[in-house]
């Protein structure tokens, strides 16, 4: 029997591997997304039932479970030194004849290959296996973001050997093998992150490489796995026991054995040639789903390369052709500050003339906050650079210092709000308005709450807004709930036929469910998903109100920042009187389709805490048990918990059980003392050992 279910876990691994390599290496799926889901939450189930047969190296173990400390300073077994750009192709051709001069034969062949605009990265490979990961860092040391590293999709955990054994190659995985490389973020995915921050009232990123390289520094790899990032490699560093001959046939063998490796890699024997590709690859790169900003041109040979050596800082047998960004020069004319839906002053600068960049005309640009406009030093009436990050969000690179004229003027932050001229605070980098009867922010939050990812109110558009704050008609959300047909029917163009289909679009709004309408009230760092998440743990106001801050901390993909911004929400600013009187006004609070907790069951009003491995139940389903008991399902142990249902491995809730007395029962005598019935086929063991069971190519890989 052990031997079958071992065999069968194998076979999902191999299986899950296979699509694995066709999605991601080929890009020749052969099943839909939902189908690589189920074969995933299949091996993570067998898995849990069964630990004795888990491997580190398991699809299943992408995405790690915790929050790491912080960073350790690894030393590079070979310095990761920079590579020397240019700007013209008269220095590339100097370059050309310098490499010439110093070879002893004239025969000189190349790579040109694309120049991403990433994050470099360094993976350490052992027997095949990968065992660190390393930033840059100052090249002859950097970070270990091994467990980052992990959370990224195309990156192997385990080199495969070649199907067939090719010139070139080694005859088996060499004992170290070090593959240097590009982490970045695809242009799309990058532009889904921005809308995720101004779902959740953050400023958006400024561009994709730095997003990634903050990315690659966070100390949660769940966090780093929703970012989605990508690799492609690049360069070696220590190979130990092998010599390859040529750089081509190096990316053959990374490839062979599971690497994507960048598309447009081309061989040029001559100047005349990388001139040609350099022109023709301004055009191709545009069609790429990611930045790079250049061509990379190095020496395809290996032998010749150890000839040329390195400078103290750049080896002597490759160089970096950068292009020039497209940019505009224009006048920065004015700044106009714009309050957000959460207080936060946004300056926005505006240009005369407008410039056409990247297909589009750009009148205004955001500045973003106030030490962003210290650093660059921009004045207005500056001459400035303008250009687009990622060819998408219009930025501005700098002041013209030699083009300053005598009028200039500094950008100083508002001292009082621009829209109720209440003072302003600082906050860090940015200027916030904290008057709560700001019309601005007001008119902003109604934009915001209307929206069609939040209550998606029919009819609600910002000019039916702004006469509804003039009119004195809606001074708050719930305004919105109180109107009536003869009061909009004075506001100007609104006929009766018009002031019904908004009441009614209102009234339809009121249904959403407490998953929408936390996510539509603007409490800073709660956007739509960290409101489902909310949500789903504590389905009514009742639950929510009365959640500690360790609890709503606690929620797997809440975390500290918003867990303590909802309950000051709930606690210090009101909110929970905003909710409750909007339930009054008939908007729902609850959990849309939640089911009811029983009232009578054998365990209403205990708390009941559940960690570690069971044998027999999901996490979600003995949660799910557990209320239709009528208890409540708790995420932390406290004075309040009734008692701590445990299973395998259970670690510090047991622990701070055991310190306050509180009682625990096993996973048997839960099921002896409740009439809980077995689960049927498809359900599996407990995800609480940091699988992710949604974990697919949509998610977290």
């Amino acid at each position: 029997m052990q031997d079958s279910i071992e065999k069968q876990i194998e076979s999902l691994r191999n299986l899950i591997r296979h699509h694995d390599e066709l999605y991601y290496q080929q890009a020749q799926p052969e099943i839909a997304d939902h189908e690589y889901d189920a074969l995933y939450r299949q091996l993570a189930e067998l898995e849990a039932r069964h630990p004795e047969f888990m491997s580190p190296d398991s699809p299943t173990r992408r995405v790690p479970g915790a929050p790491i400390s912080g960073f350790q300073s690894v030393r590079h077994a070979v310095p990761m030194i920079s590579i020397d750009n240019t700007y013209t192709m008269g220095e590339v051709a100097a370059f050309d004849a310098r490499l010439r001069k110093l070879l002893s034969s004239a025969a000189v062949s190349y790579i040109c290959e694309p120049k991403i605009d990433g994050v470099s990265l360094s993976l350490r490979y052992e027997n095949g296996r990968l065992m660190q990961a390393a930033t840059r860092g100052d090249g002859a040391a950097g970070d270990d973001v091994t467990h980052n590293a992990r959370t990224i999709g195309n990156i192997p955990w385990e080199l495969k050997p070649p199907p067939q054994l090719s010139a070139g190659f080694p005859p088996r995985i060499p004992p170290v093998l070090e593959v240097r490389g590009e982490v970045f973020l695809t242009r799309s995915q990058f532009l889904q992150i921005n809308q995720l921050q101004e779902d959740a009232g953050e400023e958006p990123y400024a561009n994709p490489r730095n997003t990634a390289a903050g990315t690659l520094k966070l100390l949660d790899p769940k966090a780093v796995a929703e970012r989605k990032l990508r690799f492609l490699p690049h360069g070696q560093g220590l190979v130990d026991g092998y010599d390859f001959t040529s750089y081509r046939t190096w990316l053959d063998y990374l490839h062979a054995i599971g690497f994507i490796t960048a598309p447009h890699v081309t061989a040029a024997n001559n100047i005349n040639e990388i001139e040609q590709f350099i022109h023709r690859f301004a055009e191709l790169r545009r069609q790429l789903p990611f930045d790079t900003d250049g061509v990379v041109i190095k020496v395809d040979s290996m032998p010749q390369r150890r000839e040329l050596g390195s400078t103290s800082r750049a080896p002597r047998w490759c160089i970096a052709y950068k292009y020039q960004p497209e940019q505009a020069a224009t006048t920065l004319v004015r700044v106009v500050f714009q309050v957000g839906k959460t207080g936060a002053i946004t300056p926005v600068g505006e240009f005369d003339p407008p410039v056409f960049i990247s297909g589009t005309q750009v009148y205004r640009a955001s500045l973003h906050n106030f030490d962003e406009i210290s650093r660059k030093d921009i004045h207005v009436f500056d001459r400035v650079l303008v250009q687009k990050a990622g060819e998408v969000i219009p930025y501005m690179v700098g002041a013209i210092m030699d083009q300053r004229p005598s009028h200039a003027q500094p950008i100083e932050p508002p001292q009082s709000c621009p829209s109720c001229n209440q003072a302003t605070v600082r906050d860090g980098g940015f200027v916030r308005c904290i008057n709560p009867h700001c019309t601005a922010q007001l008119a902003e939050r109604l934009r915001y709450f209307g929206g069609r990812k939040q209550m998606d109110i029919e009819n609600l558009g910002p000019a039916i807004i702004d006469q509804l704050i003039a009119a004195g008609l809606v001074k708050s959300i719930a305004d919105l709930y109180r109107l009536r047909v003869e009061q909009l029917m004075e506001l100007e163009r609104m006929g009766q036929k018009s002031a019904e289909n908004l009441l009614a679009g209102i009234e339809q709004s009121k249904g959403r469910g407490l998953q929408r309408l936390l996510g539509s009230l603007s409490i800073r760092h709660i956007g739509t998903r960290t409101s489902l998440l909310l949500a789903e743990k504590f389905p009514g106001l009742e639950e929510l109100r009365s959640a500690s801050l360790d609890a709503l901390q606690a929620v797997e993909g809440v975390g500290e920042v918003a867990g303590r911004s909802i309950y000051d929400f709930l606690h210090q600013l009101g909110g929970a009187a905003m909710l409750e009187n909007l339930a009054a006004l008939g908007v729902s609070i609850s959990l849309v389709g939640q089911k009811s907790r029983a009232t009578d069951g054998p365990l209403t009003g205990k708390t009941v805490v559940v960690t570690g491995t069971l044998e027999n139940f999901t996490r979600s389903r003995i949660k799910s048990f557990i209320e239709e008991l009528g208890g409540k399902a708790g995420e932390t142990v406290s004075k309040t918990t009734d008692f701590v249902l445990a299973g395998a491995e259970a670690g510090s809730k047991l622990e701070k059980a055991r310190k306050l007395n509180i009682p625990v029962m096993t996973e048997e005598a839960f099921m002896q003392a409740y009439p809980i019935p077995q689960p049927t086929s498809g359900d599996g063991a407990n995800g609480s050992s940091g699988i992710n069971f949604e974990a697919g190519r949509g998610g977290a890989v």
